[in-house]
């Protein structure tokens, strides 16, 4: 079996703790020159912005010298360039570090932040912050967390142990646990496992449960509740969420189907209209409380808890915006 060569180092460096992007051509193609490959699979972008970036010397080769826009195709190439990302409406909460060694990071994430560069969130991210504010360009991501959910992510220091982690969550030998809110329903026998198959359509938000052997796993707990309470203010769970698998919005989606959906999930049981940006009021009422494992490159036994709190168990009216 042939080793597959690794990609050559990228000749340009993070911009705002975001890597640049990496496109490789492909083995056979009707393409004449450089240009003519990137304006088709660039198309969101259109020939005039890639133009643009020919013009300004910003597609470069591995050797760091800008790629002529007639340069001739050739299979196997690769090409680094970095986007012209859309101006980002700032998280204006703490992302704060809870643990931190020459192996790995482990932050607390806000609501609203996602983990890693993608789509319409790029600089705005966990991952890009923190490169920044530690000064570790290789920092990498383990697993991700929802935008939405706020809580633990572990990050990794090193790219060649990277792996190491990432097999910890695809192995299922970290345990997680979640804290949710929602609507308390006496009528609900709890605790319980849920088990049911979910899928996630590519282009479509919402995930959803079908037919089939189950891939989704997660145990729900009542730890407390209380209310209704005045004003109109609903009965109230807090819930201890435990997955033992990772599938897209298995927790958003297994409360859900419970009949209790977690307070401010804009996609279940309904998609809500899109929440402007800047609107950082109703966070999602979930979050990643606990990370627990074994560090698979020391043997450490790690279990680090979120200092966070779920706003609106202490201030319903102020989070449901009555006030």
């Amino acid at each position: 079996m042939r080793r597959r060569t690794p990609p050559p180092p990228s000749p340009l460096p993070q911009r705002h703790g975001v890597d640049p992007v990496r496109v490789r051509l492909p083995a056979a193609g009707p393409w004449g020159t450089v240009r003519e490959h990137l304006v088709e699979r660039l198309s969101g972008a259109g020939a005039d912005t890639v133009d643009g970036m020919f013009d300004a010397g910003r597609i470069v080769g591995a050797d760091g010298r800008a790629v002529a826009a007639d340069a001739p195709y050739e299979p196997g190439m690769y090409v680094w360039f970095h986007r012209e990302a859309a101006p980002e409406t700032p998280v204006p909460f703490p992302l704060e570090v809870v643990y931190r060694d020459e192996h790995i990071v482990v932050a607390d994430k806000p609501h609203f932040l996602a983990t890693t560069p993608r789509g319409a969130h790029v600089t705005e991210t966990a991952l890009a912050r923190l490169r920044r504010e530690l000064g570790v360009p290789a920092l990498g991501a383990a697993h991700r967390l929802d935008r939405l959910t706020a809580g633990l992510v572990l990050f990794t220091v090193r790219p060649e142990e990277r792996g190491a982690y990432q097999s910890l969550f695809r192995d299922r030998r970290v345990r997680k646990e979640y804290e949710a809110l929602a609507p308390y329903d006496p009528a609900l026998p709890l605790p319980r496992t849920v088990r049911s198959r979910i899928v996630k359509e590519r282009g479509v938000l919402a995930a959803r449960q079908v037919e089939g052997e189950p891939n989704a796993v997660s145990r729900v707990e009542l730890t407390e509740h209380r209310g209704p309470g005045p004003a109109g203010a609903p009965a109230l769970g807090r819930y201890r969420l435990v997955p033992t698998t990772g599938q897209t919005h298995q927790l958003r989606v297994h409360m859900n189907a419970l009949g209790v959906p977690i307070l401010g999930d804009p996609l279940y049981p309904e998609v809500a209209p899109p929440v402007p940006a800047g609107d950082f009021r109703r966070p999602l009422q979930l979050l990643a409380r606990e990370l627990a494992f074994t560090d698979p490159v020391t043997g450490r036994a790690h279990r680090f808890r979120s200092g966070r709190a779920l706003g609106a168990w202490a201030a319903y009216e102020e989070w449901a915006g009555r006030q």
